[in-house]
Protein backbone atom coordinates (compact mmCIF):
# COMPACT_ATOMS: atom_id res chain seq x y z
CA UNK A 1 0.00 0.00 0.00
CA UNK A 2 1.41 3.44 -0.83
CA UNK A 3 2.04 5.77 2.09
CA UNK A 4 -0.43 8.57 2.70
CA UNK A 5 0.71 12.12 2.05
CA UNK A 6 2.14 14.06 4.98
CA UNK A 7 -0.41 15.69 7.26
CA UNK A 8 -0.35 18.05 10.22
CA UNK A 9 0.06 15.04 12.55
CA UNK A 10 3.10 13.79 10.65
CA UNK A 11 5.84 14.88 13.03
CA UNK A 12 3.97 13.79 16.15
CA UNK A 13 3.36 10.28 14.84
CA UNK A 14 6.97 10.05 13.74
CA UNK A 15 8.05 10.34 17.40
CA UNK A 16 6.40 6.99 18.00
CA UNK A 17 8.11 5.51 14.94
CA UNK A 18 11.49 6.64 16.21
CA UNK A 19 10.90 4.96 19.56
CA UNK A 20 9.90 1.62 18.03
CA UNK A 21 12.39 1.50 15.15
CA UNK A 22 15.42 3.02 16.87
CA UNK A 23 16.95 -0.21 18.17
CA UNK A 24 16.83 -1.99 14.81
CA UNK A 25 18.34 1.00 13.05
CA UNK A 26 21.07 1.21 15.66
CA UNK A 27 22.05 -2.41 15.09
CA UNK A 28 22.08 -1.87 11.31
CA UNK A 29 24.28 1.21 11.69
CA UNK A 30 26.62 -0.56 14.08
CA UNK A 31 26.19 2.13 16.72
CA UNK A 32 24.17 2.77 19.86
CA UNK A 33 21.24 4.99 18.91
CA UNK A 34 19.23 7.00 21.40
CA UNK A 35 15.70 6.55 20.05
CA UNK A 36 14.00 9.61 21.54
CA UNK A 37 13.68 13.27 20.66
CA UNK A 38 13.25 16.12 23.07
CA UNK A 39 11.80 18.88 20.92
CA UNK A 40 13.21 21.28 23.48
CA UNK A 41 14.03 24.90 22.91
CA UNK A 42 16.92 25.42 20.54
CA UNK A 43 16.90 21.86 19.21
CA UNK A 44 15.26 20.25 16.24
CA UNK A 45 11.74 18.89 16.53
CA UNK A 46 10.50 15.36 15.96
CA UNK A 47 12.30 15.10 12.61
CA UNK A 48 15.64 15.53 14.35
CA UNK A 49 18.38 13.13 13.29
CA UNK A 50 19.74 10.89 16.02
CA UNK A 51 22.79 12.51 17.63
CA UNK A 52 24.79 9.27 17.39
CA UNK A 53 24.80 9.79 13.61
CA UNK A 54 27.18 12.77 14.06
CA UNK A 55 30.93 12.81 14.68
CA UNK A 56 33.63 15.43 15.23
CA UNK A 57 35.75 15.16 12.06
CA UNK A 58 38.93 15.75 14.08
CA UNK A 59 38.22 12.47 15.88
CA UNK A 60 38.10 10.49 12.60
CA UNK A 61 41.45 8.74 11.89
CA UNK A 62 43.59 10.06 9.04
CA UNK A 63 44.07 7.92 5.94
CA UNK A 64 40.50 6.59 5.76
CA UNK A 65 40.03 8.04 2.27
CA UNK A 66 41.26 5.02 0.28
CA UNK A 67 40.48 6.75 -3.03
CA UNK A 68 43.21 9.32 -2.37
CA UNK A 69 45.83 6.57 -2.57
CA UNK A 70 44.40 5.42 -5.91
CA UNK A 71 44.60 8.99 -7.23
CA UNK A 72 48.37 8.92 -6.65
CA UNK A 73 48.93 5.87 -8.86
CA UNK A 74 48.17 4.86 -12.43
CA UNK A 75 47.31 7.43 -15.10
CA UNK A 76 47.32 10.83 -13.40
CA UNK A 77 45.18 12.84 -15.79
CA UNK A 78 41.73 14.20 -14.93
CA UNK A 79 38.75 15.62 -16.80
CA UNK A 80 36.47 18.04 -14.92
CA UNK A 81 33.00 19.03 -16.14
CA UNK A 82 31.35 22.30 -15.06
CA UNK A 83 27.60 21.65 -14.78
CA UNK A 84 26.78 24.30 -12.19
CA UNK A 85 25.10 23.67 -8.85
CA UNK A 86 21.44 23.26 -9.82
CA UNK A 87 20.76 26.98 -10.17
CA UNK A 88 17.64 26.07 -12.18
CA UNK A 89 16.30 24.12 -9.17
CA UNK A 90 15.74 20.84 -10.97
CA UNK A 91 14.39 18.63 -8.16
CA UNK A 92 12.17 15.57 -8.13
CA UNK A 93 11.67 12.38 -6.09
CA UNK A 94 12.19 10.09 -9.12
CA UNK A 95 14.89 7.59 -10.08
CA UNK A 96 14.66 6.37 -13.68
CA UNK A 97 17.54 3.91 -13.09
CA UNK A 98 16.31 2.09 -9.97
CA UNK A 99 12.56 2.76 -10.35
CA UNK A 100 11.87 3.41 -14.04
CA UNK A 101 8.40 4.74 -14.77
CA UNK A 102 7.45 5.18 -11.10
CA UNK A 103 6.81 8.84 -10.36
CA UNK A 104 7.95 9.82 -6.83
CA UNK A 105 9.46 6.32 -6.60
CA UNK A 106 12.55 7.47 -4.71
CA UNK A 107 10.32 8.81 -1.89
CA UNK A 108 12.99 11.47 -1.26
CA UNK A 109 14.11 14.50 -3.25
CA UNK A 110 17.00 14.42 -5.72
CA UNK A 111 19.24 17.33 -6.67
CA UNK A 112 20.20 17.33 -10.40
CA UNK A 113 22.89 18.84 -12.57
CA UNK A 114 23.55 18.10 -16.23
CA UNK A 115 20.61 16.80 -18.24
CA UNK A 116 17.57 19.09 -17.94
CA UNK A 117 14.90 16.46 -18.58
CA UNK A 118 15.68 13.74 -16.03
CA UNK A 119 12.58 12.26 -14.41
CA UNK A 120 10.90 8.88 -13.85
CA UNK A 121 10.07 8.52 -17.54
CA UNK A 122 13.55 9.22 -18.91
CA UNK A 123 14.83 6.96 -21.68
CA UNK A 124 18.01 6.99 -23.72
CA UNK A 125 16.12 8.83 -26.44
CA UNK A 126 14.61 11.51 -24.21
CA UNK A 127 17.93 12.16 -22.47
CA UNK A 128 19.76 12.49 -25.79
CA UNK A 129 17.21 15.07 -27.03
CA UNK A 130 17.31 17.26 -23.94
CA UNK A 131 19.34 20.32 -22.95
CA UNK A 132 21.98 20.44 -20.24
CA UNK A 133 23.45 22.71 -17.58
CA UNK A 134 26.98 21.55 -18.46
CA UNK A 135 29.09 24.21 -20.19
CA UNK A 136 30.71 21.72 -22.58
CA UNK A 137 27.38 20.28 -23.76
CA UNK A 138 27.64 17.06 -21.72
CA UNK A 139 24.06 15.72 -21.52
CA UNK A 140 24.87 13.19 -18.81
CA UNK A 141 22.65 13.18 -15.75
CA UNK A 142 24.19 13.50 -12.27
CA UNK A 143 21.88 13.32 -9.24
CA UNK A 144 21.98 12.78 -5.47
CA UNK A 145 19.59 13.22 -2.48
CA UNK A 146 19.34 16.76 -1.16
CA UNK A 147 20.63 17.84 2.24
CA UNK A 148 18.25 19.76 4.51
CA UNK A 149 18.48 21.87 7.66
CA UNK A 150 15.58 21.36 10.07
CA UNK A 151 15.57 23.57 13.19
CA UNK A 152 11.79 23.81 13.57
CA UNK A 153 9.80 22.96 16.66
CA UNK A 154 6.91 20.48 16.61
CA UNK A 155 4.79 22.40 14.09
CA UNK A 156 2.27 21.23 11.52
CA UNK A 157 3.14 20.57 7.91
CA UNK A 158 0.88 21.67 5.06
CA UNK A 159 -0.83 18.84 3.21
CA UNK A 160 0.97 17.36 0.24
CA UNK A 161 0.41 19.14 -3.03
CA UNK A 162 -0.58 17.03 -6.03
CA UNK A 163 2.16 17.74 -8.57
CA UNK A 164 1.22 15.01 -11.04
CA UNK A 165 -0.15 17.54 -13.56
CA UNK A 166 3.09 19.54 -13.48
CA UNK A 167 5.10 16.37 -13.87
CA UNK A 168 3.02 15.26 -16.84
CA UNK A 169 3.61 18.59 -18.58
CA UNK A 170 7.36 18.15 -18.09
CA UNK A 171 7.34 14.54 -19.25
CA UNK A 172 9.34 13.84 -22.38
CA UNK A 173 7.47 12.64 -25.41
CA UNK A 174 7.79 8.87 -25.71
CA UNK A 175 10.22 7.79 -28.41
CA UNK A 176 8.82 6.15 -31.53
CA UNK A 177 10.95 4.09 -33.89
CA UNK A 178 14.64 4.92 -33.47
CA UNK A 179 17.90 3.55 -34.82
CA UNK A 180 20.02 1.67 -32.29
CA UNK A 181 23.73 1.61 -33.23
CA UNK A 182 26.77 0.06 -31.49
CA UNK A 183 28.98 2.43 -29.55
CA UNK A 184 32.36 2.85 -31.26
CA UNK A 185 34.28 5.00 -28.76
CA UNK A 186 34.05 2.34 -26.04
CA UNK A 187 35.75 -0.16 -28.38
CA UNK A 188 38.82 2.03 -28.87
CA UNK A 189 41.40 0.90 -26.33
CA UNK A 190 43.58 3.94 -27.01
CA UNK A 191 44.00 6.58 -29.70
CA UNK A 192 47.56 7.75 -30.58
CA UNK A 193 47.99 11.52 -30.34
CA UNK A 194 48.76 12.00 -34.08
CA UNK A 195 45.39 10.44 -34.94
CA UNK A 196 43.36 12.05 -32.15
CA UNK A 197 41.93 15.04 -34.01
CA UNK A 198 40.83 12.96 -37.01
CA UNK A 199 39.31 10.23 -34.84
CA UNK A 200 37.38 12.78 -32.78
CA UNK A 201 35.94 14.34 -35.94
CA UNK A 202 34.82 10.91 -37.14
CA UNK A 203 33.29 10.01 -33.76
CA UNK A 204 31.36 13.28 -33.91
CA UNK A 205 30.25 12.37 -37.43
CA UNK A 206 28.95 8.99 -36.22
CA UNK A 207 26.76 10.74 -33.63
CA UNK A 208 25.51 13.18 -36.25
CA UNK A 209 24.67 10.35 -38.64
CA UNK A 210 22.46 8.70 -36.00
CA UNK A 211 20.78 12.00 -35.16
CA UNK A 212 20.04 12.69 -38.84
CA UNK A 213 18.62 9.17 -39.27
CA UNK A 214 16.28 9.60 -36.29
CA UNK A 215 15.19 13.02 -37.58
CA UNK A 216 14.31 11.48 -40.94
CA UNK A 217 12.28 8.72 -39.27
CA UNK A 218 10.47 11.24 -37.06
CA UNK A 219 9.41 13.16 -40.19
CA UNK A 220 6.66 10.59 -40.70
CA UNK A 221 6.91 10.30 -44.50
CA UNK A 222 8.14 6.68 -44.29
CA UNK A 223 5.00 4.57 -43.97
CA UNK A 224 6.35 1.05 -43.38
CA UNK A 225 9.25 -0.59 -41.62
CA UNK A 226 10.63 -1.65 -44.98
CA UNK A 227 10.54 1.99 -46.11
CA UNK A 228 12.59 2.89 -43.03
CA UNK A 229 15.10 0.14 -43.74
CA UNK A 230 15.48 1.08 -47.40
CA UNK A 231 15.60 4.85 -46.95
CA UNK A 232 17.36 5.16 -43.58
CA UNK A 233 18.81 2.02 -42.02
CA UNK A 234 20.72 0.60 -44.98
CA UNK A 235 22.24 3.94 -46.10
CA UNK A 236 23.15 4.65 -42.47
CA UNK A 237 25.08 1.37 -42.31
CA UNK A 238 27.04 2.33 -45.41
CA UNK A 239 27.89 5.77 -44.01
CA UNK A 240 28.95 4.32 -40.66
CA UNK A 241 31.16 1.71 -42.32
CA UNK A 242 32.99 4.37 -44.30
CA UNK A 243 33.47 6.50 -41.17
CA UNK A 244 34.62 3.56 -39.04
CA UNK A 245 37.05 2.51 -41.75
CA UNK A 246 38.56 6.00 -41.66
CA UNK A 247 39.04 5.68 -37.89
CA UNK A 248 40.92 2.40 -38.33
CA UNK A 249 43.05 3.88 -41.14
CA UNK A 250 43.90 6.98 -39.08
CA UNK A 251 45.05 4.81 -36.16
CA UNK A 252 46.97 2.43 -38.45
CA UNK A 253 48.73 5.35 -40.15
CA UNK A 254 50.52 6.11 -36.85
CA UNK A 255 52.02 2.62 -36.74
CA UNK A 256 49.65 1.44 -34.03
CA UNK A 257 47.58 -1.70 -34.45
CA UNK A 258 43.96 -0.57 -35.00
CA UNK A 259 41.22 -2.32 -33.02
CA UNK A 260 38.89 -4.77 -34.72
CA UNK A 261 35.88 -2.56 -35.38
CA UNK A 262 34.13 -5.01 -37.67
CA UNK A 263 30.43 -5.41 -37.03
CA UNK A 264 29.96 -1.94 -35.53
CA UNK A 265 28.55 -0.36 -38.68
CA UNK A 266 25.21 -2.18 -38.74
CA UNK A 267 22.34 -0.61 -36.76
CA UNK A 268 18.95 -1.99 -35.73
CA UNK A 269 15.51 -0.45 -35.28
CA UNK A 270 14.10 -0.03 -31.79
CA UNK A 271 10.42 0.72 -31.30
CA UNK A 272 8.97 2.80 -28.44
CA UNK A 273 12.08 2.47 -26.32
CA UNK A 274 11.86 -1.33 -26.25
CA UNK A 275 14.98 -3.42 -26.31
CA UNK A 276 16.67 -3.79 -22.95
CA UNK A 277 17.00 -3.05 -19.26
CA UNK A 278 18.12 0.50 -20.03
CA UNK A 279 14.81 1.74 -21.39
CA UNK A 280 12.66 3.27 -18.67
CA UNK A 281 8.98 3.99 -18.97
CA UNK A 282 7.77 0.56 -17.98
CA UNK A 283 7.00 -0.53 -14.44
CA UNK A 284 7.98 -4.17 -14.14
CA UNK A 285 8.44 -4.22 -10.38
CA UNK A 286 4.75 -4.37 -9.51
CA UNK A 287 4.74 -0.98 -7.77
CA UNK A 288 2.17 1.72 -8.48
CA UNK A 289 2.96 4.10 -11.34
CA UNK A 290 2.92 7.06 -8.96
CA UNK A 291 3.49 7.46 -5.22
CA UNK A 292 2.60 10.49 -3.04
CA UNK A 293 4.55 13.54 -4.16
CA UNK A 294 6.10 16.64 -2.65
CA UNK A 295 4.27 19.45 -0.88
CA UNK A 296 4.55 23.15 -1.64
CA UNK A 297 7.82 23.33 0.34
CA UNK A 298 9.43 20.50 -1.67
CA UNK A 299 9.09 18.17 1.32
CA UNK A 300 8.13 14.54 0.86
CA UNK A 301 7.34 11.91 3.50
CA UNK A 302 9.44 12.54 6.58
CA UNK A 303 12.02 14.49 4.57
CA UNK A 304 11.37 17.93 6.01
CA UNK A 305 13.33 21.15 6.31
CA UNK A 306 15.08 23.75 4.18
CA UNK A 307 16.99 22.39 1.17
CA UNK A 308 20.67 23.32 1.13
CA UNK A 309 21.92 24.08 -2.37
CA UNK A 310 25.48 22.92 -2.83
CA UNK A 311 28.02 25.70 -2.63
CA UNK A 312 30.12 23.81 -5.15
CA UNK A 313 29.65 20.61 -7.18
CA UNK A 314 32.90 19.20 -8.59
CA UNK A 315 32.45 16.51 -11.26
CA UNK A 316 35.81 14.96 -12.12
CA UNK A 317 36.74 11.83 -14.06
CA UNK A 318 39.98 10.09 -13.03
CA UNK A 319 41.78 6.81 -13.76
CA UNK A 320 40.71 5.29 -10.44
CA UNK A 321 44.27 4.03 -10.08
CA UNK A 322 44.37 2.26 -13.46
CA UNK A 323 47.35 2.59 -15.79
CA UNK A 324 45.00 3.27 -18.70
CA UNK A 325 41.24 3.59 -19.14
CA UNK A 326 38.92 2.97 -22.07
CA UNK A 327 35.78 4.87 -23.01
CA UNK A 328 32.59 4.04 -21.14
CA UNK A 329 29.64 3.40 -23.48
CA UNK A 330 26.95 5.99 -23.99
CA UNK A 331 23.92 5.51 -21.68
CA UNK A 332 25.92 3.48 -19.13
CA UNK A 333 24.12 3.58 -15.76
CA UNK A 334 26.11 3.63 -12.50
CA UNK A 335 24.92 3.66 -8.88
CA UNK A 336 27.00 4.72 -5.90
CA UNK A 337 26.09 3.73 -2.34
CA UNK A 338 22.83 2.11 -1.21
CA UNK A 339 19.67 4.08 -0.43
CA UNK A 340 18.21 1.05 1.40
CA UNK A 341 21.23 -0.09 3.37
CA UNK A 342 19.23 -1.11 6.46
CA UNK A 343 17.38 -3.63 4.27
CA UNK A 344 20.15 -4.66 1.89
CA UNK A 345 23.03 -4.75 4.34
CA UNK A 346 26.44 -3.03 4.29
CA UNK A 347 27.89 -4.48 1.05
CA UNK A 348 27.46 -1.26 -0.96
CA UNK A 349 27.92 1.24 1.87
CA UNK A 350 31.05 3.37 1.60
CA UNK A 351 32.21 6.23 3.88
CA UNK A 352 31.72 9.50 2.04
CA UNK A 353 31.30 12.39 4.50
CA UNK A 354 34.11 14.79 5.45
CA UNK A 355 35.03 18.47 5.90
CA UNK A 356 37.13 20.83 3.81
CA UNK A 357 40.74 20.55 4.91
CA UNK A 358 40.13 17.00 6.17
CA UNK A 359 39.66 15.18 2.86
CA UNK A 360 42.17 12.50 3.88
CA UNK A 361 39.56 11.14 6.30
CA UNK A 362 36.07 9.94 5.35
CA UNK A 363 33.32 8.80 7.69
CA UNK A 364 29.91 7.15 7.41
CA UNK A 365 28.51 9.70 9.90
CA UNK A 366 27.54 13.35 9.52
CA UNK A 367 30.69 15.40 10.23
CA UNK A 368 30.91 18.26 12.69
CA UNK A 369 33.54 20.54 11.16
CA UNK A 370 35.85 23.08 12.84
CA UNK A 371 34.95 26.75 12.47
CA UNK A 372 35.58 27.86 8.88
CA UNK A 373 35.53 24.32 7.47
CA UNK A 374 32.73 23.19 5.11
CA UNK A 375 30.72 19.95 5.10
CA UNK A 376 31.57 17.76 2.10
CA UNK A 377 30.29 14.57 0.44
CA UNK A 378 32.76 12.69 -1.79
CA UNK A 379 31.31 10.00 -4.06
CA UNK A 380 33.81 7.93 -6.11
CA UNK A 381 31.84 5.66 -8.44
CA UNK A 382 32.49 2.06 -9.58
CA UNK A 383 34.91 2.00 -12.51
CA UNK A 384 35.24 -1.57 -13.85
CA UNK A 385 32.82 -2.24 -16.73
CA UNK A 386 31.95 -5.73 -18.00
CA UNK A 387 32.52 -4.55 -21.59
CA UNK A 388 29.01 -5.53 -22.71
CA UNK A 389 26.07 -4.11 -20.75
CA UNK A 390 24.99 -0.58 -19.94
CA UNK A 391 22.78 -1.83 -17.11
CA UNK A 392 21.99 -5.03 -15.20
CA UNK A 393 19.04 -6.44 -13.28
CA UNK A 394 20.36 -5.15 -9.93
CA UNK A 395 22.01 -2.10 -11.61
CA UNK A 396 25.38 -3.16 -10.13
CA UNK A 397 26.85 -6.34 -11.58
CA UNK A 398 27.68 -4.72 -14.95
CA UNK A 399 30.05 -2.23 -13.27
CA UNK A 400 32.05 -2.78 -10.08
CA UNK A 401 34.94 -1.21 -8.17
CA UNK A 402 38.59 -1.77 -8.99
CA UNK A 403 40.79 -3.19 -6.24
CA UNK A 404 43.27 -1.10 -4.25
CA UNK A 405 45.83 -1.44 -7.02
CA UNK A 406 43.35 -0.08 -9.56
CA UNK A 407 42.88 -3.49 -11.19
CA UNK A 408 39.56 -4.84 -12.48
CA UNK A 409 38.20 -8.39 -12.13
CA UNK A 410 38.91 -10.71 -15.04
CA UNK A 411 36.81 -9.82 -18.08
CA UNK A 412 36.16 -6.24 -16.87
CA UNK A 413 37.67 -3.04 -18.29
CA UNK A 414 38.87 0.09 -16.49
CA UNK A 415 36.70 3.05 -17.50
CA UNK A 416 37.00 6.64 -16.21
CA UNK A 417 36.03 6.85 -12.56
CA UNK A 418 33.56 9.62 -11.79
CA UNK A 419 34.23 11.46 -8.53
CA UNK A 420 31.51 13.87 -7.37
CA UNK A 421 32.50 16.25 -4.55
CA UNK A 422 29.69 18.29 -3.00
CA UNK A 423 30.48 21.20 -0.65
CA UNK A 424 27.90 22.76 1.71
CA UNK A 425 28.00 25.93 3.81
CA UNK A 426 26.15 24.65 6.88
CA UNK A 427 26.35 26.84 10.02
CA UNK A 428 28.47 25.23 12.72
CA UNK A 429 25.78 25.54 15.39
CA UNK A 430 23.47 23.52 13.11
CA UNK A 431 26.16 20.84 12.83
CA UNK A 432 26.77 20.73 16.59
CA UNK A 433 23.02 20.54 17.32
CA UNK A 434 22.53 17.68 14.83
CA UNK A 435 20.10 19.67 12.70
CA UNK A 436 21.13 18.74 9.16
CA UNK A 437 20.31 15.51 7.34
CA UNK A 438 20.25 13.81 3.98
CA UNK A 439 16.93 12.90 2.33
CA UNK A 440 16.22 9.19 2.58
CA UNK A 441 13.62 6.44 2.47
CA UNK A 442 11.51 6.54 5.63
CA UNK A 443 12.94 3.31 7.06
CA UNK A 444 16.45 4.81 6.96
CA UNK A 445 15.59 7.52 9.52
CA UNK A 446 18.06 9.84 7.70
CA UNK A 447 20.96 7.52 8.47
CA UNK A 448 24.02 9.06 6.76
CA UNK A 449 25.04 5.56 5.66
CA UNK A 450 22.09 5.62 3.22
CA UNK A 451 23.66 8.47 1.22
CA UNK A 452 23.98 7.60 -2.47
CA UNK A 453 24.49 9.04 -5.94
CA UNK A 454 23.45 8.18 -9.52
CA UNK A 455 24.93 8.79 -12.96
CA UNK A 456 24.00 8.01 -16.57
CA UNK A 457 26.54 8.76 -19.30
CA UNK A 458 24.96 10.77 -22.13
CA UNK A 459 28.20 12.23 -23.48
CA UNK A 460 28.74 12.15 -27.23
CA UNK A 461 31.45 9.74 -28.32
CA UNK A 462 33.86 12.57 -29.22
CA UNK A 463 33.56 14.08 -25.73
CA UNK A 464 34.02 10.72 -24.03
CA UNK A 465 37.11 10.12 -26.16
CA UNK A 466 38.49 13.45 -24.91
CA UNK A 467 37.92 12.30 -21.33
CA UNK A 468 39.92 9.12 -21.98
CA UNK A 469 42.78 10.95 -23.71
CA UNK A 470 43.11 13.53 -20.93
CA UNK A 471 43.27 10.83 -18.26
CA UNK A 472 45.68 8.53 -20.08
CA UNK A 473 48.01 11.37 -21.14
CA UNK A 474 48.26 12.80 -17.62
CA UNK A 475 46.64 16.10 -18.56
CA UNK A 476 44.40 18.13 -16.23
CA UNK A 477 41.48 19.06 -18.48
CA UNK A 478 38.54 21.22 -17.47
CA UNK A 479 35.49 22.19 -19.54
Amino acid sequence: MPRKPATGRHRITRRTKLATLGLGLALAAGALVVATTTGGTGTAGASEVDKSFFVDITKVPKGTNVDQALQRQGARGTFTVDCGRNENQHFNPDNFIAQPGVRNGAEHLHDYVGNLSTNADSTNESLAKAGTTCKNGDKSTYFWPVVRIDTEEDDENPPAKDVSADRERAKQEKAGTQVDCPDVASKLADVPDPAAAEVERDLDLLDNQVEEANTRIAGGDLKSEQDVRNAVLNPLGDKRKATIDRIAIAIGRTGAQPEDLGGLAACALKKNGQGGLDNGGGNSNGRPAELPGVNEDNEIGDNEGEIQRVERADLTFTSGGARRVVAMPQFLRILYGDAKQTTNGPANVRPRWTCSGFEDRLTDKYPICPEGSKVKRIHSFPNCWDGKNIDSANHRTHIVFADRQGRCPQGFKNVPQLRITLTYDIPRDVQVNGQYKVDAFEQENHNPRSDHDDFANVMGQRLMNQVVRCINSGKRCSQ
